[in-house]
C-alpha cells in the first residue's frame, strides 16, 4: 500500500499542443480574428520559438484547453493530489519532429514552474509512418523506456500519465501498472475528471517467465525477428502470446511482442529481488568441465573456458558437459530447459556446442530458476 503520493510522473507526448490547439491560434492570426491576449504565443508558435512559446504558456491556466493534454493531464493530477506538487517529469515522446518539438516546450515549461527534474526521451521507432515498426518495435521501446525509469526511481515513487499521444500507448500504460505495481492516470479532453487505473492483481505467472527466460532475454536484445526454429525444441503454446509472428521469404520467424516485453522487464526485476526465495543451495563441491569427445572437430579452448565461467560464477552450478556440437551451423547463446534437464547454447557466430548443466536443483519450480539465473548472468556478461 502506498504510503505518500508518487514523486515521479512518467507522460507519454502527443501532438494535441499543436493539432488543433496552435495550428487553430495560427489560422486566426492570419485571419485577423485571433483574441489580443492570444496573438504573443500565436507569433511565437510561429516563429517556432519554443522557449518563448512556453514563457506565453506560463502566463494562461494549466486547465485551459490551449494548453494541451499534457500540461491539462499534469495540472489535474498535481490539484488532485495524484502525485507530488514537484514531481520530478519524464516525457516520452515519438520519435518525430512533431514530438520532439512539443516535449522540447514541455520541459521549457516546466523548468519556468520550478520543476527540479524534467527531462526529454525519444522514444525510438514510435511513428506514425510505419504501423508495423510502430506496432512491433515503437511499443517495445516505450514498454523498455517507462520500465527502465521505473527501475531507476522503483514503483512505489512513480506513476504514469497515459493522456498524451497514441491511443495504443493508453493500453500499454495501463498493462506496465498492473504488472509493475504503479498507478495509470488518463484524462480525456471531455472529462473534468482524471480517470485512474489503480495497480490490481493480475495473474502472470512467475514460474513461466522463469522457464521463458532464455527465449525472452534472446528476443528482448534484438528488435530483429529471429528464426521461430532457433526455439522449437523449447516452445510452449503459453508463450504465444508473448511473440509477434512474421514471415519472411516464406520463412517463420518471432519478434518480442509489446506484452511480452513488459512481461519480460516486469518478472526480469522481480527476479533479482526474489532469486534467492526461489534458487536452490549452493553447491558445495564443483567440478571441472566434461569434454564429449564424439563428433568434436578441432579445438575450441574458448568453449572449456565459457563452461568454466558458468561453473565458478554461478553457485548452484555443479559441472557442465558438452552433448552436441555443429561446426557449421550458427546458433543464439541462451540457457533452457531441455528434456535431459538444463542446457546452455554456446555459438560464436559459425558453430554451435550444447551443454547439460548439473547442479543443485531438486525440483522443477528449482530448475526452472536456475535458467533464470544463468540467463540473467549471460545478460549481464553483454
Amino acid at each position: 500500500m502506498r504510503t505518500s503520493r508518487p514523486q515521479h510522473l512518467i507522460c507519454t507526448v502527443g501532438v494535441s499542443l499543436f493539432l488543433p490547439n496552435l495550428n487553430g491560434l495560427r489560422a486566426k492570426l492570419l485571419d485577423g480574428t485571433i483574441p489580443p491576449e492570444r496573438k504573443k504565443l500565436a507569433e511565437a508558435y510561429v516563429a517556432k520559438d519554443w522557449p518563448r512559446v512556453a514563457q506565453e504558456l506560463d502566463h494562461i491556466d494549466a486547465n485551459e484547453q490551449i494548453c494541451g493534454a499534457e500540461i491539462n493531464s499534469v495540472a489535474s493530477m498535481i490539484e488532485k493530489q495524484y502525485v507530488a506538487p514537484n514531481c520530478g517529469l519524464f516525457f516520452l515522446h515519438s520519435e518525430t519532429e512533431a514530438g520532439n518539438d512539443v516535449a522540447t516546450i514541455l520541459r521549457a515549461y516546466y523548468e519556468i514552474k520550478g520543476h527540479t527534474t524534467v527531462k526529454t526521451i525519444s522514444v525510438k521507432d514510435l511513428q506514425d509512418e510505419d504501423p508495423k515498426r510502430f506496432r512491433t518495435k515503437g511499443l517495445r521501446n516505450l514498454a523498455r523506456e517507462v520500465c527502465a525509469l521505473i527501475r531507476d526511481y522503483s514503483p512505489h515513487a512513480c506513476a504514469i500519465n497515459a493522456t498524451g499521444g497514441y491511443k495504443a500507448q493508453i493500453a500499454i500504460g495501463v498493462l506496465l501498472g498492473q504488472a509493475i505495481g504503479v498507478p495509470v492516470y488518463y484524462k480525456h479532453e471531455r472529462f473534468p475528471e482524471i480517470i485512474a487505473f489503480p495497480p490490481m492483481p493480475v495473474a502472470l505467472d512467475f514460474e513461466l517467465w522463469m522457464r521463458a527466460s532464455g527465449m525472452l532475454y534472446d528476443l528482448s536484445r534484438t528488435l530483429d525477428p529471429v528464426p521461430e526454429r532457433e526455439y522449437a525444441d523449447e516452445w510452449d503454446e503459453r508463450y504465444e502470446s508473448l511473440v509477434e509472428r512474421v514471415s519472411i521469404d516464406g520463412v517463420a520467424y518471432l519478434e518480442l511482442s509489446p506484452t511480452g516485453q513488459i512481461f519480460h522487464e516486469t518478472f526480469r526485476e522481480r527476479f533479482r529481488t526474489a532469486r534467492d526465495e526461489v534458487l536452490p543451495p549452493t553447491a558445495l563441491t564443483k567440478f571441472d568441465p566434461r569434454i564429449e569427445r564424439a563428433g568434436w572437430r578441432g579445438v575450441h579452448p574458448e568453449v572449456e573456458e565459457f563452461m568454466s565461467r558458468v561453473t565458478n560464477e554461478v553457485p548452484q552450478v555443479v559441472q557442465c558437459s558438452t552433448f552436441y556440437y555443429n561446426p557449421d551451423l550458427p546458433s543464439r547463446a541462451r540457457f533452457r530447459l531441455g528434456s535431459g534437464g538444463i542446457e546452455g547454447i554456446f555459438s560464436n557466430g559459425t558453430y554451435t556446442v550444447k551443454f547439460r548443466v548439473e547442479t543443485t536443483a531438486k525440483t522443477p519450480g528449482q530448475s526452472a530458476a536456475v535458467v533464470a539465473f544463468l540467463n540473467q548472468w549471460l545478460s549481464d556478461q553483454a
